[in-house]
């Protein structure tokens, strides 16, 4: 007689692995998608819970477009300098002959350091630039040089641009190293043999190379910036008129506070900064390809 068993349909069964992975996929259903979800929802939302329109027009206003203005300007400021002067430093780490134990010292402190923001990194610069800053009074009693005199104010636009570049160049490192290695040595000495100088080596094979990966980090760069705010606010206050700010002002449910207009705020900053990291995805795919 056959065996029915063989004709009984295989009843599906979750790979065990799967299960290791599952807290990952929990933390990000409720602490990434969730939220999310209820800042879309709320920005097409009346205080009473119908459909609008309204809070996404009230972005239209003067300050708030201001807002937007000094955010992305802020991001792109430090995005840039971010960029410059992280490729700078690895490409010193990675083809200028730096000692190992320099290297390894340089990527520790960049994993610390990429992700170290909020409060404290605004008291660190307090306490080293501020008015009464270590630094600052360092410079004015052995030197004779006052920041404030020279128009340099921490608690302030470009004070937030020199506080932002802490985390910011860190993480260029680390981002554009993995990229620098994947440099082939091979493309090298071809372009020694058919007479290429080192900056023409540079100039028309490594940068075209390296191109996509550096707009991508120019571009996640730019996301991780636009999204800052406790160093911001613990750091220059109601005062600096940026998004961040402004939608912590709306949210937090004060006598002129509207929840539902920080939902819109931080709506229109979703976009951004997934239009951002969009770009920073299909860019480092391209730039996979060459360096595989």
């Amino acid at each position: 007689m056959p065996d029915n068993r063989l004709h009984q349909r295989a009843k599906p069964r979750l790979p065990v692995e799967w299960l290791g992975i599952f807290p990952f996929f929990a933390f990000v259903l409720l602490f990434l998608i969730m939220p999310t979800m209820k800042i879309v929802v709320g920005a097409f939302q009346t205080p009473a819970g119908g459909f609008t329109l309204h809070n996404l027009l009230d972005l239209n206003t003067e300050s708030i477009r201001n807002a937007y203005w000094t955010s992305i300007k802020l991001s792109l400021i430090t995005a840039g300098l971010g960029c410059a002067m992280g490729f700078v430093m690895a490409v010193a780490v990675v083809f200028g002959g730096v000692p190992k134990g320099i290297r390894g010292l340089l990527l520790t402190f960049s994993g610390v350091a990429s992700n170290f923001a909020g409060v404290p990194l605004a008291f660190a610069f307090i306490a080293t630039l501020g008015p009464a800053g270590l630094v600052t009074l360092w410079l004015k009693a052995e030197f004779s040089i006052n920041l404030r005199a020279l128009g340099f104010n921490l608690l302030s636009f470009w004070g937030l641009v020199v506080t932002y570049l802490f985390f910011q160049i860190p993480l260029m490192i680390l981002i554009i190293i993995p990229a620098l290695e994947g440099l082939k040595r091979e493309w090298r000495e071809a372009a020694a043999v058919l007479g290429a100088t080192g900056t023409q080596y540079w100039r028309m094979v490594a940068l075209p190379i390296l191109f996509p990966s550096l707009l991508g980090a120019f571009a996640l760069l730019f996301a991780n910036s636009l999204g800052a705010v406790a160093t911001a606010f613990a750091l220059t206050g109601p005062q600096l008129n940026i998004v961040p700010i402004k939608l912590f002002a709306q949210i937090r449910g004060d006598v002129l506070g509207n929840p539902n207009l920080g939902y819109a705020l931080t709506f229109g900053m979703i976009v951004i900064a997934g239009l951002a990291n969009v770009t920073y995805i299909v860019l480092r795919i391209r730039s996979e390809r060459w360096l595989k």
